[in-house]
């Protein structure tokens, strides 16, 4: 073990598994993997497009906090969308 680093409960039990050659493959793992990717880029996959009018003073606003998070600005807004439809954004 690295003496270093933090690790939790958890991550030490794996470790020590790890260590001692208990830990056993899963089955299947490529077809979860699979099934995950396709959910992922299903929830992900923009096929629709939406034009909006917006002042000219929220635009920069909403390209400034796009720039700070480092994304493109139309990603940030879409995402604020998509955070808001699903209800993961909350009025403060």
């Amino acid at each position: 073990m690295k003496k270093n680093l933090i690790y939790d409960d958890e991550e030490l039990e794996i470790l020590k598994a790890w260590e001692a050659g208990t830990l056993k493959p899963v089955s299947g793992v490529a077809k979860q993997i699979k099934a995950h990717q396709t959910a992922a880029e299903a929830t992900f996959k923009k096929d629709q497009r939406l034009n909006i009018r917006i002042s000219s003073r929220d635009l920069r606003n909403l390209q400034a906090c796009a720039l700070a998070e480092g994304i493109p600005y139309q990603t940030f807004a879409a995402s604020l969308l998509h955070q808001f439809v699903s209800g993961r954004l909350v009025k403060a």
